[in-house]
């Protein structure tokens, strides 16, 4: 499939969104979503084990794993490419709990995430890893909503228009990854 044919969709996602999405299926997304990486993970984690409620709603929202770098004069961020996913992996319960309903990164995640996406009926997406300068051009504004002081790995707020994503996991259990070992192993036989 070419990018030009990708599926535009609109955030926040809702649940008839993500339940039409199959792994395999390029999307162009447009609207608001939330970056955070490993130490604004442990910050929401201990927020809500200590019963804190964040000060914005993630419900319907998606995360990107990224830690944009500083914005060049001119520009509205760094580059802002994605980080392993697997990183994460430990913070995900707590954090589709949220309702958050799809994260954005790089990379294949553990058995037990994709139970737990499965659980949350959420989805998986990966951003093309190596292009952060590429995907930065498709992000329109950008402002710290959490944890300044974590510098790149704080919690950012992005309006992005046609940044373009693969569906790793879907709704329906399918993954992408194994997909394509299938397809590779049945061509090497």
């Amino acid at each position: 499939m070419k990018l030009e044919q990708a599926r535009r969709i609109q955030t926040p996602l809702t649940a008839g969104v993500c339940h039409s999405l199959k792994a395999g299926d390029w999307v162009l997304l447009s609207g608001r979503v939330y970056t955070a990486r490993d130490q604004a993970h442990r910050r929401m984690a201990d927020a809500i084990d200590q019963g804190k409620r964040l000060p914005f709603s993630l419900q319907g929202e998606l995360i990107y794993y990224t830690g944009p770098t500083p914005a060049r004069p001119g520009r509205v961020i760094g580059s802002a490419g994605p980080t392993t996913s697997s990183r994460m992996d430990q913070y995900l319960e707590k954090i589709l709990g949220l309702g958050v309903l799809a994260t954005i990164g790089k990379g294949e995640r553990s058995k037990e995430a994709r139970e737990v996406f499965q659980k949350f009926n959420a989805l998986y997406l990966t951003a093309i890893g190596g292009a952060g300068a590429y995907l930065s051009e498709r992000i329109k504004k950008s402002r710290v909503r959490l944890w300044p002081d974590l510098g790149p790995e704080a919690v950012y707020e992005l309006e992005v228009e046609d940044f373009p994503v693969l569906v790793a996991y879907d709704l329906s259990g399918n993954d992408y990854f194994e997909r394509c070992r299938d397809k590779y192993r049945k061509g090497v036989e």
